[in-house]
């Protein structure tokens, strides 16, 4: 796509929003708006969506929109990533998760189990949903609704990825440690991890990356937190050999946690 097609289709993917929404895009100046500002604004209106069906009319564009910005930022190939020293199996990478072409990839949820329901917040669970698509809460929607019931600490479910270079989400609510975990947060998060290697073998998927689960605003230690994810995987890892998980990759956002996980793993 051009940009300017880029920018076209963004802006009637934003007044088929503000058509379900009752609203015009009159009342927005769509016109006057270049592509940062709509896609903030199609970003917002996405994030705050319900979770119902979408006509092929959206979804098409949508789709189309998605995978161009995805491309744009540039995919890795997680089977591409170096190896770290202390094990073969693992790969420390900071980047941007929803660019990760894995099997699967791991999304620090909430309990409700579909997206964070904020416009425009910058955590893990809001990017997932917002470069997925539109489909994706309808999924998670679908899976609580049979449920019946919110989603467990330390459990993990399973979609498809829709629009991101991933084959699967695997979804996980990490304890909420606020900065002084107990024993029971630590054995919740190691849990979650062990859940979703759990699940990626369930998949057939030979390649995971995990998220740092539960450091952001749910407030575990990123020390501890590192040390825990490491220490289960290679458990894991160990001990289902024949499972055909063959290559985990802790996927980090800042430059703290990089360092941790490269003195646990190439020291």
């Amino acid at each position: 796509m051009t940009d300017s097609e880029l920018t076209e289709a963004l802006r009637g993917l934003i007044r088929l929003m503000l058509e379900e929404c009752g609203m015009t895009a009159a009342d927005h100046a769509l016109d006057e708006r270049d592509f940062d500002q709509l896609w903030s604004t199609f970003r917002a209106l996405a994030n705050t969506r319900a979770p119902m069906e979408a006509s092929p009319a959206f979804l098409e564009p949508q789709d189309r929109v998605l995978r161009e910005v995805i491309a744009r930022a540039g995919v890795t190939e997680a089977d591409e990533l170096p190896r770290t020293k202390a094990d073969a199996r693992l790969s420390v990478w900071r980047g941007d998760i929803t660019t990760l072409r894995a099997d699967a990839i791991v999304n620090a949820a909430n309990a409700g189990m579909t997206g964070c329901w904020s416009p425009n917040h910058h955590c893990i669970d809001n990017a997932i949903h917002t470069f997925a698509g539109v489909q994706l809460r309808l999924e998670c929607a679908r899976l609580m609704e049979s449920q019946g019931h919110s989603e467990p600490t330390g459990l993990a479910k399973s979609t498809a990825a829709y629009n991101l270079p991933a084959k699967h989400v695997i979804h996980t609510v990490g304890p909420i440690a606020n900065g002084a975990p107990t024993d029971e947060h630590r054995a919740q998060l190691a849990s979650s991890y062990r859940h979703c290697l759990d699940e990626a073998a369930r998949l057939g998927c030979a390649s995971l990356a995990f998220c740092c689960i539960s450091t952001g605003v749910f407030g575990f230690p990123q020390r501890e937190a590192a040390a825990i994810a490491v220490r289960e995987t290679r458990a894991w890892l160990d001990g289902h050999a024949d499972a055909g998980v063959t290559h985990v990759v802790f996927n980090v956002f800042g430059e703290e946690d990089e360092r941790i996980y490269h003195a646990l793993l190439d020291a």
